[in-house]
């Protein structure tokens, strides 16, 4: 991996982390409302998968999307004026958190609707077939999704007609507040693959350089026309399902464990009067952030100075996001008539 690579996937796991992180912020302030599923620990997953990505390929995302959207280059601050409600956003104020939309940058949503994401990849995938173009689809999901019927019919297709999809799974370890272990009667989402006879692998979903190398190999197998294929990104979130779950379910002791694997989070809280002090970064042992910032550190891409400069410039991009969307104006009753797709003309629909 080279230098500015590198340096580009440290520059947005940090911005995924501290967008996520004021958005909380502006949860609790009001500005955001409804449903907020946020992203902290599972950084890894949406860089290294979406860097190994071609701009023609497409992604679709689940409810928990702002970074894939923001790794995908979609502007902070319209991802923001979205989270707000506003007519800056990219779907213009009325999707929300959980509907956020792009075209041009192919990113085909966020879907609110747990398993929803399968369908429409398959649509995509058989699009792009159709017309044998050297595109793929990345449709991500997480554990909590693989018990929907839409996972097995949809693997079904794919594999029944080679279609150019990646499947990745970011298994997290609990839907809602369940353990994978007590809803599944195969824990292992990789090993489900095998009925679809799709090749499948496991990768640590910590380690963004394991998920980026996993992503290439995958994409190459169905650039040359092998068909599907499967990641499953081992990985965990560090807060509740959402603002409105506080994870009690979870104890303490392995929320503690998993957060002492993440780079991003101990090396940056140090910045903070509340983070702990490097002694203390340094004694919890390696984290994915960490691990990030130190490989760059080792290769000499980056130095202190260089890494505190990065930090700056992303505090810098998550303020003016903020700033934007509290400037945007609220959409009107004539965008949401033009956004109307159906009963136009005053039909009676049933």
């Amino acid at each position: 991996m080279d230098k500015r690579q590198a340096l580009a996937f440290l520059h947005d796991m940090l911005l995924g982390r501290r967008f996520e992180e004021r958005c909380a912020e502006e949860y609790m302030k009001g500005n955001i409302a409804g449903f907020l599923h946020l992203y902290p620990g599972e950084e890894a997953v949406a860089v290294g998968v979406i860097h190994a990505c071609e701009t023609s390929d497409y992604i679709v995302s689940t409810y928990r999307e702002h970074v894939h959207a923001l790794v995908r280059g979609v502007p902070a601050g319209e991802v923001m004026a979205e989270l707000f409600g506003k007519r800056g956003g990219c779907s213009r104020g009325m999707g929300g958190s959980m509907h956020l939309f792009d075209p041009q940058r192919r990113f085909m949503g966020g879907y609110a609707i747990v398993g929803e994401t399968y369908p429409v990849a398959i649509g995509l995938g058989y699009g792009i077939a159709m017309k044998d173009l050297p595109e793929a689809v990345i449709c991500f999901f997480g554990d909590g999704a693989v018990n929907q019927g839409t996972f097995h019919e949809s693997l079904n297709m794919a594999a029944l007609w080679k279609l150019p999809v990646l499947f990745v799974c970011e298994n997290n370890q609990y839907a809602i507040g369940t353990e994978i272990h007590r809803h599944s009667a195969v824990p292992e989402v990789y090993k489900r693959a095998a009925a679809y006879r799709i090749p499948a692998e496991r990768v640590d979903g910590m380690d963004v350089l394991e998920v980026h190398r996993a992503t290439e190999h995958a994409l190459q197998q169905i650039r040359a026309g092998s068909g599907p294929q499967l990641l499953e990104c081992l990985t965990y979130r560090f807060r509740g399902h959402s603002m409105a779950d506080p994870g009690h379910y979870r104890p303490p002791v392995e929320v503690k464990a998993h957060q002492q694997t993440d780079p991003l989070e101990l090396a940056l809280r140090e910045l903070s009067l509340v983070y702990p002090t490097p002694e203390q970064i340094a004694a919890a042992g390696p984290d994915a952030l960490l691990k990030l910032r130190q490989y760059c550190f080792d290769q000499g891409h980056l130095h202190e100075e260089g890494f505190e400069e990065l930090e700056r410039q992303v505090q810098d991009e998550v303020e003016a996001a903020v700033q934007f969307a509290l400037e945007a104006p609220e959409p009107t009753l004539d965008d949401a008539w033009q956004a109307l797709y159906c009963n136009r003309r005053g039909e009676i629909l049933i």
